[in-house]
């Protein structure tokens, strides 16, 4: 009976990307996808008799953002981001989020600890593809 190679997402598979760099990694994420719905509704009718699928809107909740070592002698800051990627490989498949930019920036400092910060972003669009 054989093992199989069980690879589980690190730190350094979920990072930020801009102009084609790796500029953060980020510790974990949380995505909240919605999308929009409108409901047709017909003379007569108690229910609707059908729904049209809208846009999808992805809210992310990054934790734990840490600079790349080139983005720091860059001189890169997250409060100047914008139109950056988030990439999450997975062992099956690469999803990316691009066109993001952030609502809400989050930095808790403390003695002897380095920064966490939490950062809210916004994308675009959502692609996945396959490994």
């Amino acid at each position: 009976m054989s093992k199989q190679n069980i690879q589980f997402p690190t730190s350094g598979d979920i990072y930020l990307e801009a102009d084609g760099k790796k500029i953060a990694v980020v510790q974990s994420y949380k995505t909240i996808a919605t999308r929009s719905e409108k409901t047709i509704e017909a003379f007569g009718e108690r229910e609707p008799v059908a729904t049209i699928v809208g846009q999808s809107s992805y809210q992310l909740v990054l934790t734990r953002l840490y600079a790349t070592d080139d983005a720091i002698s860059d001189g890169i800051s997250f409060y100047d981001l914008t139109d950056f990627s988030l990439v999450i490989v997975k062992p099956d498949r690469r999803v990316v989020y691009t066109g993001c930019n952030w609502s809400k920036i989050a930095e808790t400092g403390q003695l002897s600890e380095t920064v966490a910060e939490e950062v809210t972003v916004f994308a675009a669009k959502r692609v996945e593809t396959q490994a």
